[in-house]
């Protein structure tokens, strides 16, 4: 295992981190936001102007240097805005199959790091918020953040011997969760093409989860609850947290050594160690949402670490969606049962979901059934054998074709489906995603959904 992390690879990453251009200020005032949203929205049809110009001249140019331009200035936006503008941009990078290649290549950036916060604005956030400088608190702390995201940043730090990883909510960004949603609102209008009533069902349940995303306390109350109801799990690990140096914005917790998913993939891991890390991931999942029927919902890479005696350590509960029991029971009763072979159990689980309308004419209920069925059916594939191979492409091509054409047809531009499929299906092909990159193949019959 000596050479799984080269010290050299480490000080080269944390040396170029600490090159990105560290931001002395943020907007936090509703007009300061809006006036960036303005701004670059002023960027974005400059951008146009300049593609129909060459256009008038090479009516075949495509839309890549567009779309390049454009994401560029949005993400670029974003990420000086932080919080849930940033934190949009970084659940769009995971939908792969919703957005062009230009703007998942630079909005996953925000998956990883985005531009610090530099050190005197966090010594002040650190002050206002806690009573205190860090220097007061730890014996150590650095002022440059290793990591940096979309809520807030993370810094190391020492006391009594510990190596602890603090994590510091940026400014404003509790505060101006729901008018910054409001403001995204037109660029997922153009990004999407979602109808305005299914965007609003969208945009609603992102800013319930956001706003307990910005609530420090809920999560490390909720950080301890599942790391304890986790903790038996094979090859999963979690920091131990400090409530007592921890507070609204603030959250203090053990460091834990590793690389994230990129990094780690780059050291060429074996088929045995990509299985293993698959199906920690897997069971960590499959557990939470069968076993406590609450799920960590943000299956972002850079909320995960693989440490250097290979084992998943995972360091962000922040974003957990609750399933009731009139979801969980006719979402899985469809995946993992026999149900999905029976026409008139199945529209009846369709109609508990809210995907088949009460005023569904009967032409629109067989067309809804036959669509729905086929997507679930599709969805469900890892759950039909006791393990799944996530390296075949064919799996995720089948799927992103199936969306593709899904996203094509005017019947499915009407809000559909209860709120809890906005997360839910953002858990677990979040999860499938992962596990594409790391070409696991897994047991999947670890952890059964109950339903009697």
């Amino acid at each position: 295992m000596e050479n799984f992390f080269p010290e050299m690879a480490n000080s080269k990453k944390r040396w170029d981190y600490k090159l990105m251009k560290e931001q002395e200020s943020i907007p936090v005032t509703k007009g300061q936001r809006s006036a960036k949203f303005v701004k670059t929205g002023i960027q974005i049809g400059g951008n146009y102007i300049k593609h129909y110009s060459k256009k008038l001249f090479n009516p075949n140019l495509s839309r890549d240097e567009l779309n390049e331009d454009n994401a560029t200035d949005i993400y670029k936006s974003l990420s000086e805005l932080k919080g849930s503008a940033l934190k949009i941009a970084q659940m769009l990078s995971m939908d792969k199959n919703i957005l062009p290649k230009s703007y998942v290549d630079k909005f996953t950036q925000s998956q990883y790091n985005a531009p610090p916060l530099s050190g005197p604005l966090i010594v002040r956030t650190f002050s206002k918020n806690f009573g205190k400088t860090p220097d007061q608190i730890y014996d150590k702390f650095n002022l440059h953040s290793s990591n940096a995201a979309s809520i807030g940043q993370v810094h190391q730090a020492e006391l009594d011997g510990n190596a602890l990883a603090v994590k510091i909510q940026y400014p404003g960004v509790g505060d101006s969760i729901s008018s910054d949603l409001k403001l995204v609102k037109p660029f997922a209008f153009r990004l999407l093409g979602m109808s305005e009533k299914d965007l609003n069902i969208y945009i609603k349940e992102v800013e319930e989860r956001l706003l307990e995303e910005t609530d420090y306390e809920l999560e490390v109350r909720r950080s301890i609850e599942f790391s304890e109801a986790c903790k038996h799990l094979n090859n999963v690990v979690f920091p131990k947290y400090y409530p007592a140096l921890s507070g609204k914005r603030i959250i203090t917790m053990d460091w834990i050594e590793g690389l994230h998913l990129k990094e780690f993939l780059k050291t060429n891991p074996s088929q045995e160690l990509r299985n293993k890390i698959g199906q920690a991931l897997w069971d960590f999942y499959n557990f939470q949402q069968h076993e406590l029927r609450a799920v960590h919902a943000d299956p972002h890479p850079g909320n995960f670490m693989i440490t250097p005696d290979e084992k998943l350590g995972v360091i962000d509960f922040g974003c957990i969606k609750e399933m009731p029991d009139d979801f969980y029971y006719p979402f899985f009763s469809l995946i993992s049962t026999d149900v999905i072979k029976d026409k008139t159990k199945t529209i009846a689980a369709f109609r508990q979901l809210d995907m088949i309308h009460k005023d569904d004419t009967e032409s629109q209920v067989e067309f809804y059934y036959n669509a729905y069925r086929e997507m679930i059916e599709l969805f469900a594939r890892p759950y039909t054998s006791k393990t799944f191979d996530f390296s075949k492409p064919e799996f995720f091509e089948q799927l992103y074709t199936y969306a593709e054409k899904v996203a094509t047809m005017p019947e499915f531009k009407q809000a559909r489906g209860v709120k809890h499929f906005i997360y839910v299906n953002r858990t677990n092909f979040g999860l499938y995603t992962i596990l594409q990159e790391l070409k696991s193949v897994v047991n999947t019959d670890t952890f059964q959904p109950h339903l009697q």
